[in-house]
């Protein structure tokens, strides 16, 4: 399908762009790429090769590159464009742009200037690893790239690892068995993980189990490529007096339902168990 040349408002747009395969960018993606009258890229070489790809002629028009080098010294410019009544499309090299991407002080100071910033969704690492991670998807949180030496690797998993929700890491293929190792160490060798590689793309991996288990399979098999870890939340079980010490706390605040349902998900316990706990302690009239 050609995609579509119509003149665009005046505003920044966010275009998020393929992860591996490149026939994932979106129709609408592809009419703002035809249509916008500066593109800026995180890479213009591949944003350059998906137009290509897709038969979207550039025409004279700019094409910028906008990265973590040279942002303070580009985004004036942009967003002047923007102001004189243009419309500058922005492409993430690849994925959702401002996920772990140069593009968030862009949209940030657009916003503050009062300017139009419009976002046009599309692929992300982070979903397209939760699709099939077989982790809970009912509370996620995406927390990045870890540091890279252990010590302060090891402090910022100790901050989560009592996160009520699936923890979403991007991570390097030399930095994975030793993130894993930290992993182990701080979160339990027991806790229930996943490693997405090249997703989207030909030798696309899915590695699913313990911490410990992964951690062996990848120092017998080194994986390749961009990789998407995934951790289950703590599925240890509390006892009795943790729950009527967090019971007794929300209790203070909150009906007994809604105490109930916070300790439930926050331990990740049965609901109907903690409600029942609920109404025993609460001695409300």
């Amino acid at each position: 399908m050609i995609a579509e040349t119509r003149p665009l408002a005046p505003g920044l747009y966010l275009l998020a762009t393929p992860i591996g395969t490149a026939r994932d960018i979106t129709l609408r993606a592809l009419d703002i790429l035809a249509s916008a009258d500066v593109i800026a890229a995180e890479d213009t070489r591949t944003a350059r090769k998906l137009m290509d790809i897709h038969g979207i002629p550039l025409n004279g028009r700019r094409l910028v590159p906008y990265h973590d080098h040279n942002g303070a010294a580009v985004r004036p410019s942009l967003l002047a464009m923007i102001a004189a009544g243009k419309s500058v499309a922005y492409a993430s090299e690849a994925g959702t742009p401002l996920v772990a991407d140069p593009g968030f002080a862009l949209a940030r100071d657009a916003i503050a200037a009062g300017l139009a910033v419009i976002g046009a969704p599309g692929p992300s690492a982070v979903v397209a690893a939760l699709m099939v991670a077989g982790m809970p998807s009912d509370r996620f949180l995406f927390a990045g790239f870890l540091p890279p030496a252990s010590t302060a690797r090891k402090r910022v998993l100790k901050e989560l690892a009592d996160c009520p929700a699936t923890t979403i890491y991007f991570e390097s293929a030399k930095r994975v068995s030793g993130t894993l190792r930290d992993m182990g160490l701080v979160l339990g060798q027991e806790r229930r993980a996943a490693l997405c590689r090249e997703l989207t793309k030909k030798f696309e991996e899915v590695r699913r189990g313990t911490l410990g288990e992964l951690l062996q399979s990848c120092e017998e098999d080194p994986p390749r490529g961009e990789i998407v870890l995934l951790v289950d939340r703590d599925r240890s079980v509390a006892d009795a007096s943790t729950i009527e010490q967090a019971l007794r706390v929300a209790l203070e605040t909150m009906t007994v339902k809604d105490a109930a349902r916070q300790v439930a998900d926050s331990l990740g316990l049965a609901r109907r168990d903690v409600y029942q706990a609920a109404l025993a302690l609460d001695d409300r009239p």
